[in-house]
Parts: C-alpha cells; sequence; structure tokens
C-alpha cells in the first residue's frame, strides 16, 4: 500500500525527519517530498506550508503523483474550549472550513460543500476506529479549519459555536480532497495553543505537541 503523509510546517515535519525511518529525498514538482517504507508499505510524506490551499495542493501530489491510497495527517492545534490543555491527544472525526460560504448564491448551508450533507467534511471511519483501537483514551474532535491563526477568545467562542473544539488551518482541505479522490484519510492532533492562549504558546509548545501527535502516528504507520 502506499500512503501519503500532509504535514503542515518545518517544525512538525522535524519528527518525521528524525525518526529511526530510512528517508530518501525525492523531487517533484517543485516540492521535497520524503520517502520511506513502514510495515510493508511506501511511505510518502510532504511539507505542505499553512492554509487550505497549500495543504489541497500537498494532498493532491501525494495522490496524483505517488498514487497514494491512504492520505494521514499529524500535527498541532489550537483548542476551542477551557477543558483541553496543551499535550491532549485528538482523531479528528470531521471538519468544516469556517471561511467557506456560498450560501447567499447556492441551496446550502453556511460553509457546506454541495457534495455533503451538511457542512462537515468527513473523515474515514475505519481509520478513526483503527486509530482508537491503539489508543483506547484518544479523544474525538470536530476542527473548525481556515486560513488564519485564530487567537482571540471570541472568535474561538464562535467556532466552538459551530460544533468544533479544536481549529487547525488545513484538515478540511485534506479530508475534502482525498475524499474527491475515494482516498481514505486520518489525522491526529495534539494540542500546542489553549483557549486562553495564543501565539506565543503555540511557539513555545509546537515541538513537544508535534512529537507527541508524530508518536501515535509512528504507531499506526507500523501496523496499518
Amino acid at each position: 500500500m502506499k500512503i501519503g503523509i500532509v504535514i503542515a510546517i518545518a517544525r512538525e515535519l522535524k519528527s518525521f525527519l528524525e525518526s529511526d525511518f530510512v528517508i530518501e529525498t525525492i523531487e517533484k514538482n517543485g516540492r521535497e517530498v520524503y520517502k520511506t517504507a513502514v510495515n510493508g508499505n511506501d511511505v510518502f510524506a510532504v511539507k505542505s506550508g499553512y492554509g487550505e490551499i497549500d495543504a489541497a495542493a500537498a494532498t493532491q501530489l501525494l495522490i496524483t503523483g505517488f498514487d497514494c491510497e491512504v492520505i494521514l495527517n499529524f500535527g498541532v492545534t489550537g483548542a476551542l474550549d477551557r477543558t483541553s490543555k496543551v499535550d491532549d491527544l485528538f482523531v479528528v472525526t470531521k471538519a468544516i472550513n469556517h471561511d467557506y460560504d456560498v450560501s447567499p448564491i447556492d441551496p446550502v448551508k453556511l460553509h457546506q460543500y454541495e457534495e455533503f450533507p451538511d457542512e462537515f467534511i468527513p473523515m474515514d471511519q475505519g481509520l478513526i476506529d483503527f486509530a482508537k483501537s491503539l489508543y483506547p483514551n484518544l479523544r474525538d474532535a470536530v476542527v473548525a479549519s481556515g486560513d488564519r491563526f485564530v487567537v482571540l477568545p471570541e472568535d474561538k467562542t464562535e467556532l466552538s459555536g459551530l460544533g468544533c473544539n479544536i481549529c487547525d488551518m488545513e484538515i478540511a482541505a485534506i479530508a475534502r480532497i482525498s475524499y474527491l479522490n475515494g482516498v481514505r484519510a486520518l489525522s491526529i492532533k495534539c494540542i500546542s495553543d489553549t483557549f486562553d492562549g495564543d501565539g506565543g504558546d503555540f511557539n513555545e509548545n509546537v515541538t513537544k505537541s508535534a512529537n507527541k501527535a508524530f508518536k501515535l502516528m509512528e504507531d499506526i504507520l507500523q501496523k496499518i
């Protein structure tokens, strides 16, 4: 099986590159793609960059350029409620693109893409169940995903009101592009910035939180 991993930023990618995997670097469409083999599967990882556009492009590259049948994502995330603490781990069940809205002109809800029955983009349930079989205490996450780093408490409260408990800048794109290509997708997130935090605690915690998310993802790769 061919597995792709979309990793947003260099500080998250570092966890993968510093693992015990034997990694080969491939140049493809102006990007560096990191190839390894785990548990008999070919694994291709790419750093997408921040935001939905770059995440969509990276996901499509892995699917089209390397025939990936599964797309994985791991990384850090922000909390939208006060119960979530730094280093808490989540598996993403579904995501919403909180920046997307064509409801004034099309018969859809706010934030809804027409191919889905509501505003949420689902992740693959089989992969979610598999991750939970390895980590039974893994918490479910509904992600508010968009093209801005969310800092203000009032913005976090508004996104929480959509039914979301964490936020990021990439997973809506990863989930939708995977869905459109008929490819299964799974995302593991670890809190780096709390509800009361800001960019400062993100920078303080991003490395250790990314390492924790990667450790779980590494276990998944070893057993998938």
